[in-house]
């Protein structure tokens, strides 16, 4: 499947109209709904192929962000052979008690993998988390960018966000 036709199906899977809140606080009148896409083990196989070559040289981990990056991380790492860790929204209360799973990431190179980023938000705060126990976290992938160009909570963190795809490539490929 070529990059146009992975965005019309993505497209197809997952727009949805009317009213929804968006993890930023926003409300808008569009919506991707991740889920659809990312249940579709077709769409998320071909989604893993054209996300791999957007992985950073020297990537050691990819950590999938809780919940819809943990699909695309695993998927992704399938692809490429790229061991993952799945990233906690907060560390979990009992176990291991740790916000990041799966193994040690400490000094190790991760890129971040979410699915939909709008203003960065939760990709700041996870990055600050895994920041603070060692791991070096500088480039974040994503499927779509909601947002309007390299969002400022990102830059401030240093970080380097690239996406599959955006709003307009997603709403030009149902043209």
């Amino acid at each position: 499947m070529n990059r146009a036709q992975l965005a019309e199906n993505i497209y197809k899977a997952s727009y949805l109209t009317g009213s929804f809140k968006l993890r930023s606080g926003q409300t808008s009148s569009e919506y991707f709904d991740k889920y659809r896409f990312e249940a579709q083990p077709k769409l998320l196989k071909e989604i893993a192929k054209h996300l791999a070559s957007l992985i950073p040289a020297g990537t050691e981990v990819l950590a999938g962000l809780e919940m819809g990056g943990i699909p695309i991380a695993t998927a992704l790492s399938l692809e490429t052979g790229i061991p993952c860790v799945f990233v906690r929204k907060e560390a979990k209360k009992y176990g291991t008690c740790q916000f990041a799973e799966g193994l040690d990431i400490h000094n190790k190179k991760l890129c971040l993998i979410e699915d939909v980023i709008t203003t960065g938000g939760q990709v700041a705060l996870s990055t600050q988390d895994l920041r603070s126990i060692g791991a070096r976290v500088e480039n974040v992938l994503c499927v779509i960018h909601r947002g309007t160009g390299q969002e400022s909570k990102l830059t401030e963190l240093g970080l380097n966000m690239q996406a599959l795809f955006n709003m307009q490539e997603l709403k030009a490929s149902a043209q």
